[in-house]
């Protein structure tokens, strides 16, 4: 597909995506990606199968998936995409891939909830969804308030929320990391002063990381877990009344 094919799609959202390819190909998002990608090569090298879906505005795919036969980058038509298609008309058929990984694909995008729900219907049942977001807790989600870069069009939408999104889609999160810890300063010398903050926030996995990434599966359907069947309480055991009978009684009927 080319851009000629693809004249109708909405020009504010390729300009989105492009600013935002630019803008981690500069100091700081480039900073924040190779926070990522520590994390990213440790979670994708646990899972094995056909297709890995990556869908993000940076244009490398993720490392890591080397037990993945294949990986393809689909999105805007920029550089390094392989499929084109709009955020929301993923040209896969339902259940096509075993890992989908969106890199920040929430934070720049026109509609979250349908870009998410794209996602999960690619995913088999029990395949892995992977979502990669700026914390808006954190001095990078602060910062997105005041940038006039590409971080100021993000959308930063909490990991609670996504959370609560991926279970009504019938999603299980399994788990959830944090990241980039040194804060959105461009200066390289301020950086690597810093950078002991990394191995600090990552052994305690503190809340105000720069960015989140979610581990969910996708429950497979018809599947649920089976609840102990209840026990009706049992009354206690009365003793009946028992009539005497006395030996005279006892001729008497005789």
């Amino acid at each position: 597909m080319t851009e000629k094919a693809f004249a109708q799609a909405d020009p504010a959202w390729i300009e989105l995506i492009d600013d935002a390819r630019t803008w981690f190909e500069g100091p700081l998002g480039g900073l924040m990606l190779f926070e990522e990608q520590r994390l990213l090569e440790d979670e994708l090298a646990r899972y094995f199968g056909g297709y890995l879906v990556h869908y993000g505005p940076r244009a490398e795919l993720p490392p890591g998936a080397k037990q993945i036969q294949r990986s393809v980058h689909l999105g805007a038509p920029l550089s390094g995409v392989e499929i084109v298609c709009e955020e929301n008309a993923w040209p896969l058929s339902e259940h096509a891939a075993d890992v989908v990984v969106l890199q920040h694909g929430l934070d720049f995008c026109l509609s979250p909830h349908g870009l998410l729900r794209e996602a999960a219907r690619s995913v088999r049942p029990g395949g892995h969804l992977l979502i990669v977001g700026v914390n808006p807790w954190s001095p990078w989600g602060l910062r997105h308030y005041f940038a006039g870069d590409a971080l100021g069009k993000a959308r930063c939408i909490s990991p609670t929320r996504v959370a609560d999104w991926l279970n009504l889609l019938g999603f299980a999160l399994e788990k959830r990391r944090f990241g980039c810890y040194r804060p959105p300063l461009a200066s390289a010398a301020w950086q690597a002063r810093l950078a002991r903050l990394e191995r600090w926030g990552g052994a305690g996995q503190w809340f105000g990381a720069g960015f989140y990434l979610l581990v969910a599966r996708k429950l497979v359907v018809g599947l649920r877990p089976l609840r102990p069947a209840r026990r009706e309480p049992m009354g206690k055991l009365v003793p009946m009344p028992v009539a005497k009978v006395s030996r005279r009684d006892s001729k008497h009927e005789a």
